[in-house]
């Protein structure tokens, strides 16, 4: 990209600030890092690091100024400030060179110049600047060549990169998460220091990891990170029950498929069709306690029953160790790896109503979700085989269409509450209660009364004479005309 289209996309009110106090105070600085990496590449990109040979928290607080912003947000032990201006959030830097210590990835750090700074960016494609000064604004400092390593799509650091993953180890997750993102390649020397490093991956946070993973998870094609992670041996150490899955074994000449690159499949074929990331880990669980259940059978071959209910329990652990959300979004995921194996079912039978209920009862609203991850699910070599599993899911969908405008069972509540059940009976609270209710849900989801109370009603009636009961009082809610 010539130094005239550089400018073109330095137009941003910001820049021509920063410019001004820059020329006007005889300073260096740079715009630097992922937003002029994007440029190159041609994506969007909001956030902006701004690095100054001097304070770059003074820098922030004269920006601020001039551009009218009121708040500067200042992080005095590192040496930052961050502002927002219009769509954009700036974070502004002193140039600095850093040393590690072998037990910590928190630098000494130290006023430095701008080639020191480079030094210290992770990968030469993040370490490139343009100048911000009027003199030669817009001209490229790149002493890393990490232009050529854009245009040949290589992933490789500035300095040796056994240094630079012993210093900061969460950089051996960053490489292969840009290789996943922009599908690029991690050179040779980088891969295996990637390799010879990866124990130092224990020194860093838990939290820190997932971050790093949660994006690798959500590009476009999941599986080329973790290829990576798993090739350069960080996956045993961050997620082991996943590197599980691996491998295909055959007893009597019959052979299981290999659940790890299964797996995967089913994550690709998933994200085109959702960017929801708790239905992505979903995918990544939904057979994660196959290890756990395989079994050989004479005359029926490797089965692996229960793996849904048994990986459901597993979740809670697997969420709990790797610092991910202990909230609705992982009773999602138990929810998705529980029920994955239904609507493959239904598309394997004929579909009865009956089915169907219970799939919208026990799903509730999550059922479109769960659609597209048994969609995925499908990964057979066969084409045939893979078109008649689809037809057959389009079915189930327009059946779960029918049935639910039909019986509205989705988010089922009964229409006849507990209370209900100990006013007409005069009932103290006991098993008999729960007893009706599960009677009357049962009924309306095998279609033997509609989802109504006037039905209800009579049916606990019904249900109570076969217990024993007598009805004592009228309920106060309408009831059926004779």
């Amino acid at each position: 990209m010539k130094k005239s289209k550089v400018k073109e996309h330095l137009k941003h009110p910001i820049f021509s600030i920063i410019s001004k106090i820059v020329t006007r105070e005889n300073l260096e600085s740079y715009v630097i890092g992922g937003f002029v990496r994007d440029l190159f590449l041609h994506r969007e990109s909001k956030d902006i690091d701004i690095v100054v040979i001097g304070s770059g928290i003074e820098l922030a607080q004269k920006a601020a100024k001039e551009a009218g912003v009121s708040k500067v947000s200042i992080f005095k032990n590192y040496g930052t400030a961050m502002l927002k201006y219009k769509d954009l959030e700036i974070e502004f830097v002193g140039a600095r060179k850093e040393s590690y210590n072998r037990d910590s990835r928190n630098p000494i750090v130290e006023d430095g110049t701008l080639e020191d700074d480079q030094k210290r960016r992770d990968f030469t494609i993040n370490a490139l600047a343009l100048s911000l000064h009027q003199d030669n604004f817009g001209e490229l400092l790149d002493p890393f060549n990490g232009i050529n390593d854009l245009n040949n799509k290589i992933i490789k650091t500035p300095m040796e990169p056994i240094i630079t993953f012993s210093d900061d180890p969460l950089r051996m997750m960053r490489a292969i998460r840009f290789a996943t993102q922009l599908n690029f390649t991690i050179s040779k020397e980088t891969l295996e220091a990637i390799r010879t490093n990866k124990d130092r991956i224990n020194i860093i946070t838990k939290e820190r990891i997932i971050e790093e993973l949660n994006k690798i998870i959500l590009s476009d094609k999941p599986s080329i990170g973790f290829k990576l992670l798993d090739e350069t041996g960080l996956l045993k150490l961050i997620f082991p029950e996943f590197v599980r899955l691996k491998g295909r074994e055959t007893r009597k000449g019959i052979s299981h498929k290999d659940n790890f690159y299964h797996t995967l499949e089913v994550l690709d074929q998933l994200t085109p069709k959702s960017n929801n990331l708790w239905l992505r880990w979903s995918a990544l669980l939904h057979d994660i306690a196959k290890p756990n259940t395989k079994r050989f059978v004479d005359g029926i071959g490797w089965t692996f029953h229960a793996h849904n209910f048994i990986g459901e329990k597993m979740v809670p652990g697997i969420f709990k160790k790797m610092k991910l959300p202990l909230n609705e979004k992982m009773k999602f995921v138990q929810k998705m790896v529980l029920l994955h194996m239904r609507p493959i079912v239904l598309a394997q039978e004929v579909v009865t109503d009956s089915a169907i209920r219970r799939l919208l009862f026990d799903a509730g609203d999550d059922v479109d979700e769960l659609m597209k991850l048994c969609e995925a699910d499908i990964t057979s070599k066969n084409e045939e085989k893979v078109k008649k599993f689809l037809d057959n899911f389009q079915l189930v969908r327009r059946k779960l269409k029918e049935v639910e405008e039909k019986d509205s069972v989705r988010n089922f509540q009964p229409p006849i509450d507990g209370q209900e059940i100990i006013d007409i009976f005069n009932l103290s609270p006991c098993r008999i209660i729960g007893d009706i209710k599960m009677a009357i849900k049962e009924a309306i989801l095998d279609g033997v009364i509609p989802n109504e109370h006037d039905a209800a009603y009579q049916f606990m009636l019904k249900k109570g004479k076969e217990l024993g009961l007598e009805p004592i009082k009228k309920s106060n809610k309408k009831e059926p005309l004779d």
